[in-house]
């Protein structure tokens, strides 16, 4: 069983830059789809980016161009580079990861979970 840990999230300003990290522990994310996901106030959880274990990465229609997902399998770790923070940016990051390959952007194709990090965007 994997355990997935996300950094500590933070307030932040809009335009600001911020780097989250998911360590994992338990077992090894190499050979394993990971992605990172979120869930604003009062929405539901969305895809925010995904990388194959062969390092494809996708991303979300909210985030595209101002997001960077990555992992270092030699550290157990995946990244998500967030770039021009806005307001609406503001959520509880969560990164996760795939047993088995399957769809990118689909919640139901995880079934490892990290506890989420709060992120707020606000002036």
């Amino acid at each position: 069983q994997v355990h997935l840990v996300e950094s500590e999230g933070r307030l932040m300003q809009p335009g600001d830059s911020l780097s989250l990290s998911c360590t994992a522990s338990g077992r090894s994310i190499g050979g394993h789809n990971m992605g990172w996901f979120r869930q604003g106030p009062g929405k539901e959880r969305e895809f925010v980016a995904g990388i194959t274990w062969g390092g494809r990465e996708y991303y979300g229609d909210s985030v595209k161009g101002r997001v960077t997902i990555s992992r270092e399998d030699a550290k157990n770790t995946l990244y998500l580079q967030m770039n021009n923070l806005k307001p609406e940016d503001t959520a509880v990051y969560y990164c996760a990861l795939q047993t088995r390959d399957g769809i990118i952007n689909s919640i139901t194709a995880y079934d490892s979970w990290g506890q989420g990090t709060q992120v707020t965007v606000t002036s």
